[in-house]
């Protein structure tokens, strides 16, 4: 199986689903819904719920199982974006190749967009089937919260400015960019019924994914091209961000994700796969990772 057919066909389901889910532009308040809908549907490449679905077929389940999980991932992931893109936050005025919320719709609706796309993610997680609802709810919130992403964004504004080893700054991505990497493939575990060892595994692959991730993302912003990522590139040095390249270099950076991504393959052959095809399309979407950023 081709991965850019696969993440062509899947991102279209992802998409449709959020169609599907959101609030329609014309529900009153429209000016709140429409503002939800601009940000969620503007774009993106819906990593997080591709994951949690490509992990429940790995795992023997079917993607549908994950519809709503995966969707609310993706609801917090857009909110997320939108109060990090905020005037106090990073200040940016694009997002995705189009003008961030707050540009278009004003601040203060920006941040109630923000706040009513975190609170419908958990409204769509109330609908799971019940026996797996507890975990599911333990999860996103746990990556979600101040022990999770939150905690990570307040990490990362804390050491603007400042020198920090690299694991401080492992610890910090770890909470900030790969708890939503993570979750989704647990996520996906969790909708096959794996065993709580097999989790704690995909876990663990999960932590490696995330962390390749985020050493891409910072090598992306230092010498990527705008254009193509449709958001400004070289903000993390201009605002004194603490990032793998500010900390290792370009070259050590480069070797890092190297190395994050041969512990990750490790992990993931490790994985008790239902299908295998699906495991070799998790291969190379970590690989895909990788590359398209470096």
């Amino acid at each position: 199986m081709k991965l850019s057919s696969y993440l062509k066909q899947k991102k279209m389901q992802v998409d449709c689903w959020l169609d599907e889910l959101l609030p329609a532009p014309e529900t009153k308040p429209e000016t709140i819904h429409k503002a939800m809908r601009y940000s969620v549907m503007a774009g993106g490449k819906r990593i997080r719920p591709i994951l949690a679905i490509l992990s429940a077929e790995m795992f023997g389940a079917e993607g549908e199982d994950v519809k709503l999980p995966a969707c609310s991932l993706e609801l917090i992931h857009t909110y997320s974006l939108v109060h990090d893109d905020l005037p106090s936050m990073d200040n940016d005025d694009f997002r995705r190749g189009k003008p961030t919320c707050h540009k278009v719709f004003g601040e203060a609706i920006g941040i109630l967009a923000g706040d009513a796309l975190l609170t419908e993610a958990f409204n769509l997680l109330h609908r799971c089937p019940t026996p797996i609802l507890p975990s599911l709810v333990r999860e996103i919130s746990a990556a979600a919260g101040s022990c999770g992403m939150v905690g990570g964004q307040v990490l990362d504004m804390l050491s603007t400015g400042q020198e920090i080893e690299i694991e401080e700054l492992k610890t910090m991505h770890r909470l900030k960019t790969g708890a939503l990497i993570s979750t989704p493939l647990v996520i996906g575990a969790l909708a096959a019924g794996l065993s709580d060892k097999d989790i704690e595994l995909v876990r663990l692959f999960g932590g490696h994914l995330g962390l390749l991730f985020q050493i891409t993302d910072d090598l992306l912003d230092a010498t990527g091209d705008e254009d193509e990522l449709g958001k400004p590139v070289g903000r993390d040095e201009e605002k004194g961000k603490a990032t793998f390249v500010s900390v290792l270099g370009l070259t050590g950076s480069r070797k890092m994700a190297e190395s994050v991504l041969s512990e990750a393959l490790s992990a993931l052959a490790h994985l008790p796969a239902a299908d295998e095809d699906k495991r070799s399309v998790m291969e190379l979407l970590a690989e895909y990772l990788y590359k398209r950023r470096i």
